[in-house]
């Protein structure tokens, strides 16, 4: 009986540490789970995104597409107020719409006001990305950089001949001649070419004095770089396209030597707020239905996504096209 009863009293202690142990990994996982929550919805809503509140160079990337998103202004604006006591302007860009490119620059002129900035170049800063650029107090580039092509594009596709030939025709009653021209259904009129020729004037000549006043070029100088073509860093540094080649070794030497800026500040990145729209979704699942063995379902997807990222590209653009191959 003496030895049943030590029996069943070890079994019992047994029991009682196996269920401690057992609760204690619950907790334990369940903690995890809810600090995993925590960061995740931390780093959506765009808390934290930043450098800290010590001294530092804010690193702020510039990629894409421009389209003079919210995130990246708030972005932008964020660290002008921040304790970043310089900005490196990472860009890699084609460039965008020519309005978001517009409204970008405005928030980098006023982030320069308040604290110096430089625009290193990566791949590209083309067009609307070299509005962007030109926004720095200071640019440098590689010396294989694609920098440039300064002129302003307004695209449409024309499908009147394909609709004369399946036997369509699209009839509208228009206040003018020039409401909603061209609509691309219809033969573009001389009168509606010529108003989309006056808009397009309008904007490069904006384009154009805004290079001429940041960059210091005289006519002639413009002249010689404003008919559309991207340059190499190499070929930008006499052109006055940029100052510099380097990268950001070049650039933390410049704010160093020429702004004060303490040679031991870290750099540290700044990020915008990601939603789960800017998550790649899309992207994801179409890799996941591809590696099930699906892969014209996940072309599809990869199609959408592609489509998401231009939606926005209406109306005047600012973005550099490299040449078909076809």
């Amino acid at each position: 009986m003496t030895h049943l009863a030590d029996a069943t009293a070890d079994y019992l202690v047994d029991r009682r540490r196996l269920r401690r142990k057992i609760t204690f990994w619950r907790v334990a996982a369940a903690l995890a789970i809810i600090a995993a929550l925590v960061v995740g919805v931390w780093r959506l809503s765009g808390a934290g995104v930043g450098g800290g509140l010590t001294p530092h160079i804010a690193r702020v990337a510039i990629e894409g597409v421009i389209t003079g998103d919210r995130e990246t202004l708030k972005l932008i604006d964020d660290v002008a107020a921040s304790h970043a006591t310089a900005v490196l302007l990472t860009i890699e860009s084609p460039g965008g719409t020519t309005t978001g490119s517009e409204i970008l620059y405005d928030h980098i002129r006023r982030l320069a006001a308040r604290k110096p900035v430089v625009a290193v170049v990566g791949n590209m800063a083309a067009s609307g990305a070299y509005i962007a650029a030109i926004g720095a107090d200071r640019i440098v580039a590689h010396g294989n950089s694609l920098v440039g092509s300064i002129g302003v594009l307004f695209q449409f596709p024309n499908v009147s001949k394909l609709l004369n030939t399946v036997g369509v025709e699209m009839e509208s009653v228009k206040s003018s001649p020039l409401k909603a021209a061209p609509n691309g259904m219809e033969p573009t009129s001389p009168e509606a070419r010529a108003a989309l020729a006056a808009l397009v004037a309008d904007s490069f000549d904006w384009f154009k004095g805004l290079v001429r006043e940041r960059r210091g070029m005289t006519d002639a100088e413009l002249g010689a770089v404003a008919d559309g073509r991207v340059f190499s860093g190499r070929q930008a540094v006499p052109l006055k396209l940029i100052d510099a080649i380097g990268g950001e070794r070049e650039a933390v030497a410049w704010l160093e030597e020429t702004r004060g800026i303490a040679k031991s500040l870290p750099i540290r990145d700044w990020r915008r707020g990601r939603s789960f729209e800017r998550l790649g979704i899309l992207g994801s699942s179409a890799r996941l239905i591809g590696a099930l063995g699906f892969p014209e379902i996940s072309q599809i997807a990869e199609r959408l996504e592609n489509i998401e990222r231009i939606r926005e590209l209406d109306g005047l653009v600012a973005v550099w096209q490299a040449p078909s191959s076809r």
